[in-house]
């Protein structure tokens, strides 16, 4: 059902187009349909988020799309398929489904859990095993440190990115993701964020995303969708041309006060000029280190892993102080990555008290650093280009 292809831009798209025809839902005993009659079709590779008030059936829309509640009309197709009829059991092993806190089981070991409908499909062990280490990486987690843990060892985090993996285990073309990081905190909701932007990078799925935060369908979404009662499309559109123009009034509302300052949300750590540091693996001689960042002209020096993904950020005056660069992990390591709005790389220095942040891009590896005054600097830009 999928087919990876790379679009003009060389971005990796192995998602399928979504059509909806007059899709609807009717519970007993109401007068007023659930979804009434949706019409919708979501591009291949696309991440669409649907929005609006609670109650009013935008995640009843979504789980009509793997059938966990059945339509009372209309068609779905995925691709040119028509799926509205199909098994529901074997049409949901074919799509990933999140869910708030990973919904893992917590009798079974994250391998387990990742590996469960590979094995439903029919996979052998070795292979499963591969793809479960292969999932447990891209999602940024050390295979050798999670697959045996239990969902109760984890952070909630880190059960929200085990969660992904599981829902990518069989290489779906398709990802339904219902309010998946609204049960963590901030910084991690951010990160999480972050990390499903780069695998959408890489990954290129079609995904289907409900959310009551407008910031983050702003953050994360291709387009919106926002909904009115009884999944009345209000307006479907790229971010930025809801932010400029909302279709009605309700719109308007919705998207709420602040809506210039929204626009920050739109620009990407990566259509900044990164500084590029001096960096150094653990384990290094300091002296050689400090000599190379002292030519440079640079008072800090960004530590890496073995695979190049940043632990710490120390100063030449620090590392002065050490025979070898030390392997110690900075919990509070100011990090964003190179789909980060600027927004959350602004959030992301005033939590950790820092004047920038470390940039990672694919695989988690050093992309650059970003400085407070390039952040100051948009916001003023923005600021000026409104009053104008």
């Amino acid at each position: 059902m999928s087919e990876t292809t790379t679009a003009p831009d060389q971005r990796t798209v192995s998602g399928v187009a979504i059509r909806l025809e007059g899709v609807t839902k009717r519970y007993p005993g109401q007068q007023k349909p659930a979804v009434d009659s949706v019409d919708l079709e979501i591009a291949a590779g696309e991440t669409v988020m649907f929005v609006g008030p609670s109650g009013c059936g935008k995640t009843t829309l979504l789980k009509m799309l793997n059938r966990l509640i059945e339509p009372s009309g209309g068609k779905i197709f995925l691709g040119d398929e028509d799926v509205t009829g199909q098994d529901p059991d074997r049409l949901r092993r074919r799509i990933g489904y999140v869910i708030q806190a990973g919904g893992l089981f917590p009798h079974m070991t994250v391998g387990t859990n990742i590996g469960l409908v590979p094995g439903m499909l029919g996979w052998d062990k070795e292979r499963i095993a591969e793809r479960t280490d292969e999932l447990l990486d891209l999602v940024g987690l050390d295979p050798e440190v999670y697959r045996a843990r239990y969902p109760k060892e984890l952070s909630g985090g880190q059960q929200q990115r085990v969660g992904v993996a599981r829902a990518l285990a069989a290489d779906p073309p398709v990802l339904l993701m219902d309010e998946p990081f609204g049960a963590v905190d901030p910084i991690t909701r951010q990160r999480l964020q972050d990390e499903l932007l780069r695998i959408q990078e890489e990954l290129g799925k079609t995904i289907v995303f409900v959310t009551h935060d407008f910031d983050e369908a702003v953050k994360l979404g291709d387009k919106i969708v926002v909904f009115d009662v009884g999944a009345r499309v209000v307006q479907y559109d790229t971010p930025e041309a809801i932010l400029a123009e909302p279709a009605e009034e309700y719109v308007a509302d919705f998207v709420g006060a602040g809506a210039t300052l929204k626009q920050l949300t739109l620009t990407r750590v990566a259509d900044t000029e990164l500084h590029t540091p001096v960096t150094a693996q653990a384990g290094e001689d300091s002296a050689a280190v400090v000599a190379r960042a002292t030519a440079a002209g640079e008072q800090y020096v960004v530590v890496t892993d073995g695979r190049g993904r940043p632990i710490s950020w120390p100063s030449v005056a620090e590392l002065t102080r050490t025979t070898t660069v030390p392997a110690t992990r900075d919990d509070r390591l100011p990090v964003v990555g190179l789909r980060s709005t600027l927004n959350d790389a602004l959030d992301t220095m005033l939590a950790a008290s820092q004047g920038g942040v470390v940039v990672t891009g694919r695989r988690d590896s050093v992309a650059g650093v970003l400085v407070v005054e390039q952040v100051m600097a948009a916001i003023q830009a923005t600021r000026g280009e409104t009053r104008g």
